[in-house]
Order: structure tokens, then C-alpha cells, then sequence
């Protein structure tokens, strides 16, 4: 069930298995409860990509009981937030909510060495990002 006190944000990736996943468990994490928090794939992976499962354990941070999920019409209409990485037109696309688009490199087939540099830019994105819904007005 929604809290509607509580800003809720959906990040949406094409499989869901990197870094939707990623930004997903950062603002979980660093928002303390503050934030509802989904993530979804236009084209779910079967799969969290284990580069990025031991990327995030590396921030202390553990992903792996995590599985991708479909994005649905309900998850974009219940969120305040929506931020893709790279779905294109596969979002869907609903008035009164806030569209960030996210280029960030897909983490899919790379070792954890190239999944690292791609894990930092989404923390301090999420940093950014927990900053600007502090600073909204309750609506």
C-alpha cells in the first residue's frame, strides 16, 4: 500500500538487472524510509546481473534476494517519480508526475571492475535526488 505522505519514486531500466536495481537499493538504503522506492524493466532479465550483486555488496550493500521485476502501468501511476536509464519510449508517460532521465552506461555483460565507476555515478545521483525531495513542498 502507497503512503501518499511519503514521496515514492520508480526507477525503470530495459531488464531491471543493473542499474535500476542499483539506484533502487541506494535510495532505499541512504533515504532511510523517507522514500518509497520501486524499480522495474520494460524487458525484464531473468536475473540481478551478478556484477553488480558484488558491486553493491562492496558499498555494503546487499542486492542478491533481489529479482527484476515488469513494469506496469499501476507501479508508473503510483509514483511521484519516474527516472529511466535508457527504456526510451517503453515508459509510460502520465501527467503530474516528475520524468528524470538517467544516462548512465548499461552495466549488462561487464565485470564488476566496469560496474564500479557506473555504481558511484548512481550514488551520488541518489545523493542529488534525496537532496531535491527533501526540498519539495508536501503536496
Amino acid at each position: 500500500m502507497t503512503d501518499p505522505r511519503k514521496p515514492s519514486v520508480l526507477f525503470v531500466c530495459v531488464h531491471n538487472a543493473g542499474r535500476s536495481q542499483m539506484a533502487a537499493a541506494f535510495l532505499t538504503h541512504l533515504a532511510q524510509g523517507r522514500v518509497e522506492v520501486r524499480s522495474a524493466g520494460s524487458a525484464p532479465a531473468d536475473a540481478v546481473n551478478p556484477a553488480v550483486v558484488e558491486a553493491m555488496a562492496e558499498a555494503g550493500i546487499d542486492i542478491s534476494a533481489q529479482t527484476p521485476k515488469v513494469l506496469t502501468t499501476e507501479a508508473v501511476q503510483a509514483s511521484d517519480y519516474v527516472i529511466t536509464m535508457g527504456c526510451g519510449d517503453a515508459c509510460p508517460v502520465f501527467p503530474g508526475k516528475k520524468y528524470l532521465d538517467w544516462i548512465l552506461e548499461d552495466p549488462a555483460g561487464k565485470g564488476v571492475e566496469s560496474v564500479r565507476p557506473i555504481r558511484d555515478q548512481i550514488k551520488t545521483r541518489i545523493a542529488a535526488l534525496i537532496a531535491e525531495i527533501d526540498t519539495e513542498p508536501e503536496g
